[in-house]
């Protein structure tokens, strides 16, 4: 008899500890989940705008690919592609680069969205001198496709994390990048988008 009582106070022994460890992990699962929403790009003036533009970006590179086989149009498409992606490179060279590089711990990130940068422009002044019935011009397009993917990828799950987990101004940042980008727009004849 006694035998049946201690293993009936040993099982409720587990199912508190049980209990105990669930109410813990709730806990530190409601902290991180508070901490992460603090630090979303909604919060974020500038890392908001440059994901905004990684969107239009993404829907012009679909529009090209739904115009296959129309010259005229994906010779607009791509005008808009490259007005795009030029504002954006120079306002993430010009301002957000700079103003994140002593928040970092390691400044490689930058460097490689640099020198990612500097590949995509190189192709992107290839395609301006092109005419989309040009043998190379669809798979030029293809590879600045592939090649603005993987840059944004790391910018929005490594690069843009770090800065929001740092002490930079994302504020003021934000609002110097709106800025350029709104100049640099209208020199180039189009609208920033918001």
């Amino acid at each position: 008899m006694a035998t049946g009582t201690q293993t009936s106070t040993t099982k409720k022994s587990k199912s508190s500890a049980t209990k105990a460890k669930t109410a813990s992990k709730s806990a530190s699962s409601s902290k991180s989940t508070a901490k992460k929403t603090s630090t979303t790009p909604k919060s974020d003036p500038a890392t908001r705008l440059l994901m905004q533009d990684h969107r239009a970006v993404e829907k012009l590179f679909k529009q090209y690919e739904k115009a296959k086989e129309k010259p005229a149009e994906k010779q607009a498409i791509f005008q808009q592609i490259y007005m795009e992606l030029a504002v954006h490179t120079q306002i993430e060279e010009e301002i957000f680069y700079p103003a994140s590089r002593p928040h970092l711990d390691e400044e490689d990130i930058v460097n490689e969205a640099e020198v990612e940068h500097a590949s995509a422009k190189d192709l992107m002044a290839q395609l301006q001198k092109m005419k989309p019935e040009d043998p190379y011009y669809d798979a030029k397009v293809t590879v600045l496709k592939e090649m603005i993917e993987h840059h944004v990828e790391e910018e929005e799950k490594e690069y843009f994390p770090e800065c929001r987990k740092s002490d930079m101004d994302l504020k003021a940042v934000g609002e110097q990048l709106k800025a350029r980008k709104e100049e640099l727009m209208a020199k180039m004849g189009g609208s920033a988008l918001q």
